[in-house]
């Protein structure tokens, strides 16, 4: 086989392009993994966690508060209703007409955000397992993986650079689907080039300084979209794009995989194709650890897809949207130094004794114990909190489950597929909790504390079902 690289070799004559890497090699494969993954979590973190659903949010506003009510101001009207409910005011009726467009108001943000949220998520679910597959097989003379990862990223930043001209929630779910997509297009075949390309000695370590740079990128990206959005209002996703289309560029052209035009493939057939949705779900660890991280994801997505909205409606004194888009970065900085510590300190940990389920159940049953403070205390100290001790159980789940799944994927030259559709399980988890979080919402009318309990349940159960793997201690 040719190298594209002088500093890396093949291992074997295999099919599949394994690597024994020098240090330096490895070094400048890890910075630019890691920019990457900076990149890519820097736009899920703008993007979803601010720009998305002040959209969302200011299209709704304009569709329900029309007329004489387009000028109201809605931190006013969330106290009113607080002390409405409390009973210390009487609503006149022009007041009670408004209490009900609030109403109407948090219940349709709630959905519409749910339904952008989702149908990309969904997408990507069906389609992340072919695109792996797609991606093991795929010749050229950049290998496997870096056509995908440029392809994402140069798809994703047009889209996104078509985001703020959407004009209702219709386009917005198509734009922003597309979007989903295509960045899954990148993130996939880039996690996959960690099993390709990193002695399995290291993956630990590897995750963590990726899971850390994934971690920053997503605070980063929240604190920069929070900043712009209040200057330059939707134009802030252009640099969002920019920054996206530089760090998936920059690892496949200074973090060069070898060239895959010699590597021998079956013929491709629809079946194997069909098969590569579930191929992996037949070995009993793999099963349970995919189960797990589905409801994991699905109690963190529960919980986390309307922090934005809880910040204007759910706490004790109300935020204003200003607010909330600059507060909700600080909620982020504020787990930033327990998920840093749990991130440097779990992978390593976990490589040295050679564990990985203890780490991955403690994760768990932090993060769902956090859930509880917030539902019992109604108060930004309880959110900030409560953001504090998720920080060290999702700083060592992200870092350890990403080594535990490559420890027990049952092929090891079917990497991509298997790897893809480790991030199929993540993406169901992301998709159904948008879903079933506007469904709480919708059916309390527009209250949002019941996602609390239903979060704790949900990742309380998921980190009790690691325990079923037996091949990894």
């Amino acid at each position: 086989m040719t190298n594209a690289s002088p500093e890396a070799a093949p291992k074997t004559a295999s099919n599949a392009v394994q690597y024994q890497v020098k240090t330096r090699a490895m070094r400048r494969y890890i910075t630019f993994y890691s920019l990457a993954s900076l990149g890519i979590a820097l736009l899920w973190g703008s993007l979803l966690a601010i720009l998305v659903p002040l959209q969302v949010q200011g299209i709704e506003f304009h569709r329900i508060f029309t007329g004489a009510d387009s000028g109201v101001d809605l931190q006013a009207l969330t106290t009113l209703q607080s002390k409405v409910a409390a009973g210390t005011v009487t609503p006149d009726p022009d007041q009670q007409r408004q209490l009900g467009l609030l109403a109407e108001f948090n219940s349709s943000r709630a959905t519409s955000l749910s339904i952008v949220s989702s149908v990309g998520v969904l997408l990507g679910m069906l389609l992340a397992p072919i695109i792996g597959l797609l991606s093991d097989r795929t010749k050229s003379r950049w290998g496997r993986r870096a056509p995908w990862i440029a392809a994402g990223g140069i798809g994703g930043t047009a889209l996104i650079c078509l985001m703020p001209v959407a004009p209702t929630i219709a386009v917005m779910v198509v734009i922003w689907s597309l979007l989903q997509v295509l960045v899954g297009v990148a993130q996939g075949p880039l996690t996959a080039t960690v099993a390709d390309r990193v002695p399995e000695a290291r993956i630990g370590v590897v995750s963590g300084i990726s899971g850390l740079a994934s971690y920053f990128g997503a605070i980063v990206g929240a604190v920069a979209a929070g900043s712009l959005f209040a200057s330059i209002g939707l134009a802030a996703y252009f640099p969002i794009g920019i920054l996206l289309l530089l760090t998936t560029m920059a690892f496949v052209l200074f973090a060069r995989d070898n060239t895959s035009r010699e590597m021998i493939t079956k013929p491709l057939r629809f079946k194997s194709v069909v098969k590569s949705y579930g191929v992996a779900l037949g070995d009993a660890d793999y099963r349970w650890a995919w189960i797990s991280k589905v409801l994991l994801y699905l109690g963190y997505g529960i919980s986390s897809v309307y922090s934005l909205y809880m910040l204007q409606s759910y706490i004790s004194p109300a935020l204003s949207a200003t607010q909330a888009a600059q507060t909700a970065p600080l909620l982020q900085f504020a787990a930033l130094p327990t998920t840093l510590l749990a991130m440097f300190v779990s992978g390593r940990w976990s490589d040295k004794i050679k564990r990985r389920k203890p780490f991955v159940v403690a994760a768990g049953l932090l993060m769902a114990g956090s859930f509880l403070i917030p539902f019992i205390s109604p108060t930004l100290p309880a959110m900030f909190i409560q953001v504090m001790v998720t920080g060290l159980g999702y700083g060592t789940f992200v870092v350890v489950d990403q080594a535990l799944f490559i420890d027990v994927l049952p092929d090891k030259e079917a990497a991509g597929r298997d790897l893809g559709l480790s991030s199929l399980g993540q993406n169901l988890g992301n998709a159904l909790g948008p879903i079933v979080a506007g469904a709480v919402v919708g059916i309390f009318a527009g209250a949002y504390a019941p996602v609390w309990p239903i979060a704790f349940v949900l990742v309380t159960i998921a980190s009790l079902l690691v325990l079923r793997v037996k091949r990894v201690r």
